[in-house]
């Protein structure tokens, strides 16, 4: 009987081992997982910045162009009026171009932690396979 005291002796110890290690196993992914998802939000934060730069830049265009709408029809030359026209034009189209980079920076990439899920999954994967070899 007291060989079989040191033996559970030094399964409880590897299995606290095992435990341990996988708990900071799973809390340095976790840390990793956080650091993906702050860097998703923060580049999800400048496509926000650049959409209200747009909405900002389309409303003085916007503007304008009404202004050279009522111009044009007040006068019938071209000066001011075709002026202010091409001005608003010019400010649409940056406006437009912004919504498009900031729906681009916009998308799902970098949301999701997929380097932390991966070495999760690789982390488990190689757990299993340690409990396999020894028959556990």
């Amino acid at each position: 009987m007291r060989g079989v005291e040191p033996e559970r002796e030094g399964t409880r110890a590897l299995l606290s081992e095992v435990i341990s290690g996988m708990s900071r196993l799973i809390r340095g992914e976790l840390k990793l997982a956080k650091a993906e998802a702050a860097e998703g939000v923060k580049h999800a934060l400048g496509g926000l910045v650049k959409i209200a730069i747009a909405a900002v830049l389309a409303l003085v265009g916007l503007n304008v162009l009404a202004g050279a709408a009522v111009a044009a029809l007040a006068a019938t030359g071209m000066g001011p009026a075709w002026a202010s026209l091409i001005v608003g034009v010019a400010l649409c189209v940056l406006a437009v171009v912004l919504v498009l980079a900031g729906k681009a920076a916009l998308t799902l990439r970098g949301l999701w932690p997929d380097r932390a899920m991966r070495g999760a999954r690789r982390d488990v994967e190689a757990v299993q396979a340690g409990l396999n070899e020894t028959g556990a």
